[in-house]
Order: C-alpha cells, then sequence, then structure tokens
C-alpha cells in the first residue's frame, strides 16, 4: 500500500499547478468582462508554464556540458520552450488589449452581454 503522507508533498507543484488551472478557467468562463477574460488567460498561462518549468527540473542533474565525470544532466529544452511562450504570450496579450480598445470604441462598452445585446438590437 501506498503511503500518502510521503506522496502527496511531492506533487506540491502539480497542485499548485491544477489549482491555477481552474482559477484561470473560471475566471474565464464567469466573467463577461473581456478584461477580465485576458486576465484568466494568463492565468491559465501560467499554469501551463509552471507546469513544464516543474517537469524539467531532475534530482542531481548537472548543466548541458559534457563530461565524463556527470552521469545525470538537465534538460534545458523546457526553459527555452518556456521562455519563447512568455515572449508570444505577452505579444498576444498586447493584442487582445489593443482588440479590447477597439470594441470599446465600437460599441461603447467591454461587458460581453452588452455587447450581445448591442447585436441583437442592431440587426
Amino acid at each position: 500500500m501506498m503511503d500518502l503522507s510521503v506522496e502527496i508533498p511531492g506533487l506540491f507543484n502539480y497542485w499548485i499547478v491544477i489549482i491555477l488551472m481552474m482559477a484561470g478557467f473560471y475566471i474565464v468562463i464567469s466573467h463577461g468582462n473581456l478584461v477580465k477574460k485576458i486576465v484568466g488567460l494568463n492565468v491559465f498561462q501560467v499554469s501551463v508554464f509552471t507546469l513544464y518549468i516543474s517537469m524539467s527540473k531532475i534530482d542531481g542533474g548537472a548543466a548541458p556540458i559534457l563530461d565524463e565525470t556527470i552521469k545525470s544532466y538537465s534538460n534545458p529544452l523546457p526553459h527555452v520552450l518556456i521562455l519563447t511562450a512568455i515572449v508570444v504570450g505577452v505579444a498576444t496579450t498586447a493584442l487582445g488589449l489593443a482588440l479590447i480598445v477597439r470594441i470599446r470604441d465600437a460599441y461603447g462598452t467591454i461587458e460581453e452581454d452588452d455587447i450581445i445585446e448591442l447585436e441583437r438590437t442592431d440587426t
């Protein structure tokens, strides 16, 4: 039988990822404000970053420099991918906020329900 008191603290980072992911998802689906939806997407994105970074750590691993004495290397690829994803995430957030500004100019509001109601009355 597995001892859960040993397993659960070792999986703490995964619990944090799950909590952040569900919080971001909840923010996206529960709020009608478009800026809050962008914030929810960013929280969700941070949870994915945390997941990839936490999986890349190797206990006893060393920098990926070839040496005969080192048997276990840390993989730098997840860190490089997350760095790229952060840049893409910032650009996507900026684009989303720019679109929200244009929507505010066109409709006078950034509330999703109000925009849908305005679209219904226009047709």
